[in-house]
């Protein structure tokens, strides 16, 4: 048993589906988040300047006595992994193996989509991945806007925006006959219904946040550390306005959870 919190952050309020699926899947844990909502997105940056921002953030989260952290971003996952194990000395889960795991034993055709941030896509990590079953293919395409527009809350059918650039980023999968999509971001489940209608009902979507906050149940419950207690806690901050952060909060956790979150300043860390 392990009473300490998990710590959990993210370029802006995407990684907050995550927090959804851990609450879920672990609803006894205590969880810290931190949304970098001041400096999204992450993916048109360089791998110096998110490596920067990926250190200030977990920095922030250590001041708070954790027992893990989920890095719920895929452009950070994807890009700095090695430097934030190798200076942390507790478990850090990521998004990219675990979704392309749960990819790889979905598909049915070999075939196998990616859409992500540009950062991500470039870093190769999703298709270095995927690549250790030599009889995968993998079809991997950047969508910069998606995060951008999912921030404004702009992230349901019928909304003619993010209906036309789905439709421009997603024509090429579909053309390839993909029949697995990973959604490589954790914005990217709230455009799941948009993606959906886009990619057709025989198209698996792939939910990274999901697939991490599953690799940190199996993980924690092996070194018996999960916590117990009747229900736990969550604790929200940005490094932006609260008041922004908390109006689209329930978007992405699905209104199971009241927010009231805390600005911080992350170029203190």
């Amino acid at each position: 048993m392990n009473q300490r919190p998990i710590g959990v952050f993210d370029s802006g309020l995407g990684g907050l589906t995550a927090v959804r699926q851990l609450r879920r899947l672990m609803p006894s844990e205590n969880i810290i988040y931190f949304g970098d909502t001041s400096r999204v997105p992450y993916g048109n940056r360089s791998r110096e300047t998110i490596l920067k921002y990926a250190r200030q953030d977990t920095r922030f989260l250590r001041s708070f006595d954790l027992k893990a952290i989920v890095i719920a971003c895929g452009t950070v996952s994807s890009n700095c992994l090695t430097e934030l194990r190798a200076e942390n000395d507790i478990p850090i889960i990521e998004v990219v193996g675990p979704a392309a795991q749960r990819a790889a034993a979905v598909t049915k055709n070999h075939r196998i989509g990616v859409v992500a941030t540009r950062a991500t896509i470039s870093s190769g990590a999703f298709a270095n991945a995927l690549g250790a079953s030599l009889d995968l293919m993998v079809f991997s395409c950047p969508c910069p806007l998606f995060v951008p527009l999912v921030e404004e809350g702009r992230c349901r059918p019928g909304d003619p925006v993010i209906e036309l650039v789905a439709e421009e980023y997603l024509r090429p999968l579909r053309d390839n006959n993909v029949d697995t999509l990973v959604l490589g971001c954790t914005h990217y489940p709230l455009l799941a219904d948009v993606i959906g209608q886009i990619m057709g009902p025989d198209v698996a979507l792939i939910d990274s946040g999901a697939e991490a906050a599953g690799a940190l149940q199996t993980l924690l419950s092996e070194q018996d550390a999960l916590a117990e207690r009747e229900k736990g806690s969550a604790s929200f901050y940005t490094s932006d306005r609260a008041a922004d952060f908390q109006r689209l909060a329930a978007l992405f956790l699905g209104k199971d959870l009241p927010v009231q979150a805390k600005q911080i300043d992350i170029t203190a860390y």
